[in-house]
């Protein structure tokens, strides 16, 4: 799973629909807000991916505390 190593206390969490789909995972704050602009390249194009792919490819994004 695609995931950024910042210091954001949350993560927003994209989980696939149907296997054998892969989560995408990237760091947010409480409110859900991504910072774009301190993601790689790589995980910032699956965040995009997947917003575009909600209700095709991927379930809505869940906010959850960062592990």
């Amino acid at each position: 799973m695609p995931q950024a190593s910042t210091s954001h206390t949350h993560e927003l969490r994209f989980t696939p629909l149907s296997p054998p789909g892969q989560a995408v995972s990237v760091p947010c704050d409480a409110a859900g807000n991504v910072p774009l602009d301190e993601l790689p390249d790589p995980l910032k194009n699956a965040y995009l991916g997947a917003r575009a792919l909600v209700g095709w490819d991927y379930a809505p994004p869940a906010i959850a505390p960062a592990h």
